[in-house]
């Protein structure tokens, strides 16, 4: 499996600045939600990607993700969102992020530029070496991830920014769904609905 199969909703970023939802149970309004709420779907390897173009803006990939995963919380809490591509300010620029997390080579690691977000990794979890920050070896994929997402929250209450790095250079390098190598359409959505909502 891979970082991205173990939660109901996965968000992430491709390195070329895509946005991309995976959904990885079923849903039944999932298609309908991620589509009225700007993403286009598209097949690969067994499933269905929902991107937003890499020229979307961070306000716009910040206010659509949210709105989308507003609706989904009505169906699960099963979710995560590593992505970097959505982190805004309503009041400027995003800060220049002092973390940059790495889940590119199936290990986690962690750069931390300011003694305060060190203290956030180690109280996450995170072990300092030589190198850097880097989670326990026995942790699963699924902890692996939980620990990223609370050390990202953590981080961004404080106002420090970070970055989550999934080692996915394009969509196109998203694996195929464990077990499936057909891909599957989605049932035609009915009129979609919008509400917007700012995470």
């Amino acid at each position: 499996m891979a970082f991205t199969d173990h939660h109901a909703v996965f968000v992430g970023s491709t390195d070329d600045g895509h946005t991309f939802v995976l959904v990885n149970q079923p849903i039944r309004s999932a298609h309908r939600i991620l589509t009225a709420s700007g993403f286009t779907p598209r097949e690969h390897q067994g499933r269905t990607l929902y991107l937003l173009p890499p020229d979307t803006s961070r306000e716009d990939a910040h206010n659509r993700t949210g709105e989308a995963l507003h609706q989904l919380l009505a169906h699960t809490m099963d979710f995560v969102d590593l992505s970097w591509t959505t982190r805004y300010h309503a009041t400027g620029p995003a800060p220049k992020a002092v973390v940059r997390f790495d889940l590119s080579d199936g290990r986690v690691t962690a750069t931390a530029h300011t003694q305060a977000a060190q203290e956030v990794l180690e109280q996450h979890g995170f072990t300092p070496t030589s190198a850097g920050h880097i989670l326990p070896s026995h942790l699963g994929e699924r902890e692996n991830v939980g620990a990223v997402a609370r050390a990202e929250t953590h981080l961004w209450s404080l106002g420090l920014a970070s970055e989550t790095r999934l080692g996915l250079p394009t969509p196109e390098a998203i694996a195929a769904v464990p077990g499936r190598t057909r891909p599957t359409r989605p049932a035609p959505p009915p009129a979609p609905t919008h509400q917007r909502h700012t995470r």
